[in-house]
């Protein structure tokens, strides 16, 4: 059997086919440019592909989630410049009749992961899992069922207490300033230090800064979700990144709570590649096809 994955993104489409058993099979990547230039060009990809049975998506946004909302599919109020209102799932089905499933880029990922550890018989009941890179957002899984009805989370905007060295850093988020995207997205490298993050060594304390930051995020989600485990992807995560949340989680959660080993508690993603919510996507396209 042949499923469709469309990974949506800010600055690139990863569209791709996989099996029942969320192998990629065909992959191509298109620049985000128009909503019609680049849903176009996705449709098609797939129209090269006439056995696929169903497609799932998982797009950056705000999206509309709500089956019972005329805008349902759509992209909503997103800061992407010419992407605001677009009826995306609506423009797919026009030439691609099959069944599809609509949900978060995060979201995508947060399953890819779930399924992941159910493949390897790793037993747990829930994740969250947060991208960190351009924006930052993440997606909960609990017991195979996404978190969030009247829409998707927005774990990405929670407000934080402020480092004490960091007090003049207004943020960059245009809506609320110094929320956790307006004080770890990866933007926020040029907008304190005037070099992308990729230039600022580990050592530099904006590091332990953001370290801080994301600690607070974790434990917000683990106070209030319990889950297994919390994943960071992104371009802004990296191993030796999460050894220093781990720390500064560690002295804010202050042993209130057992979670257990903290490597294997706040972790980077099992799937490689930035994978996750491609396989998500095949696993949500076989759910949808077998409703």
């Amino acid at each position: 059997m042949q499923l469709g994955s469309i990974e949506a993104g800010g600055t690139k489409f990863v569209c791709a086919v996989g099996n029942e058993d969320y192998r990629t099979l065909d992959k191509v990547v298109i620049p985000t440019t128009t909503p019609e230039e680049t849903l176009s060009k996705s449709i098609a990809y797939f129209k090269k592909f006439p056995e696929i049975k169903a497609i799932a998506v998982s797009s950056f946004g705000p999206i509309e989630l709500r089956h019972n909302s005329p805008k349902y599919g759509y992209i909503t109020d997103t800061p992407k410049k010419g992407w605001s209102n677009t009826d995306f799932i609506g423009r797919l089905k026009q030439d691609l009749n099959v069944p599809m499933y609509w949900t978060s880029d995060v979201n995508g990922s947060a399953y890819g992961e779930y399924v992941m550890s159910t493949l390897f018989n790793e037993k747990i009941d829930s994740l969250v899992y947060f991208t960190i890179g351009t924006g930052v957002g993440a997606g909960a899984v609990i017991n195979g069922h996404f978190v969030g009805s009247l829409g998707h989370p927005e774990m990405g905007h929670v407000r934080l207490k402020r480092h004490p060295d960091d007090l003049d850093f207004p943020g960059i988020c245009p809506f609320h300033g110094d929320c956790l995207e307006g004080l770890v997205s990866g933007p926020t490298f040029d907008a304190r230090l005037g070099k992308p993050g990729k230039d600022v060594p580990l050592t530099d304390h904006v590091w332990d800064i953001m370290a801080y930051y994301v600690a607070q995020a974790a434990l917000q989600e683990t106070l209030m979700l319990r889950p297994d485990k919390i994943i960071f992807g992104g371009g802004v995560v990296s191993e030796a990144f999460l050894v220093k949340v781990r720390a500064e989680f560690d002295k804010l959660l202050n042993n209130y709570v057992d979670v257990g080993k903290l490597t294997d508690y706040i972790v980077m993603p099992s799937v490689e590649h930035n994978g996750s919510a491609t396989l998500g996507d095949f696993a949500l396209a076989l759910n949808e096809y077998n409703k």
